[in-house]
């Protein structure tokens, strides 16, 4: 196996012997570190077969992997919280939470998402040569390209529209960064336009953690006296936000 899909296959092999060590630093509790690169991992995962749209049988493992993510992703927010905590010195009310996040670690690690993952990502090199064989992965590198081209056009509305949801443009600039550095040969992203896009990921980032927060606060008594700081950093996030989402649209559209 040769070419563009060999590639392909190399990466999605890499990945998988990555989230089994990311899977025994878990079990093993080495560090504080082995969620967090769970969620890399699935993330750059995810970014390789969303562009496949079912092709080389990425259905099924893309299917297992957003399971596994929608799983972990609660976690990987009081994981934040925590940090946070910890930075502004509340370590009672951080550790209070170590007992949820230690029984969240247990929860995955039981769940029946992360052996469903790991069985697919076995079953998957066989569907791969079989389609290539078959000569349906003959136009694969098109469709990966059309798909990158789709999304950069999806994000560049979302960024025009002044009725745009934050949290919707936020989750479209993930997708157009994580493809294009997915696909870093078929991207039609310069380097400067990829550094503005983790920079806009990154202070959207802020301002949903915030909003994570605030909601949190909300029914969690030792928390709700950080309601007032977080309500002002909120606002000067979602300043940020907007200074950044104006940057990208102009660095995105096409030169007239």
């Amino acid at each position: 196996m040769s070419g563009f899909v060999g590639k392909l296959r190399s990466e999605v092999l890499r990945l998988q012997v990555a989230l089994y060590a990311c899977r025994e630093r878990l079990q093993a509790q080495t560090d504080g570190e082995a969620l967090h690169d769970l969620r890399v991992c699935l993330r750059r995962l995810r970014s390789l077969l969303k562009p496949l749209k079912g092709a080389a049988g990425s259905d099924a493992l893309q299917k297992r992997a957003a399971e596994l993510g929608r799983l972990t992703g609660p976690l990987r927010d009081l994981e934040v919280l925590i940090e946070t905590l910890h930075a502004h010195g509340e370590h009672a009310a951080a550790d209070r939470r170590m007992v949820q996040r230690r029984k969240g670690d247990a929860m995955v690690l039981a769940s029946r998402a992360l052996p469903a993952l790991f069985h697919a990502l076995d079953e998957w090199p066989q569907e791969l040569a079989a389609q290539q064989a078959s000569g349906e992965l003959d136009d694969l590198q098109k469709s990966v390209k059309r798909y990158l081209r789709k999304q950069r056009s999806k994000l560049i509305a979302a960024l025009g529209d002044a009725e745009h949801d934050r949290h919707r443009v936020r989750l479209r600039i993930k997708r157009v960064r994580y493809t294009a550095e997915a696909y870093p040969q078929l991207s039609p992203l310069s380097a400067a336009q990829l550094k503005l896009l983790k920079k806009g990921q990154a202070v959207l980032g802020d301002w949903h953690d915030h909003s994570q927060w605030l909601a949190t606060a909300e029914h969690e008594p030792d928390l709700k006296g950080f309601i007032p700081a977080w309500r002002a950093s909120m606002e000067a996030a979602e300043r940020s936000a907007q200074a950044i989402q104006s940057r990208l649209l102009a660095a995105l559209e096409p030169q007239q």
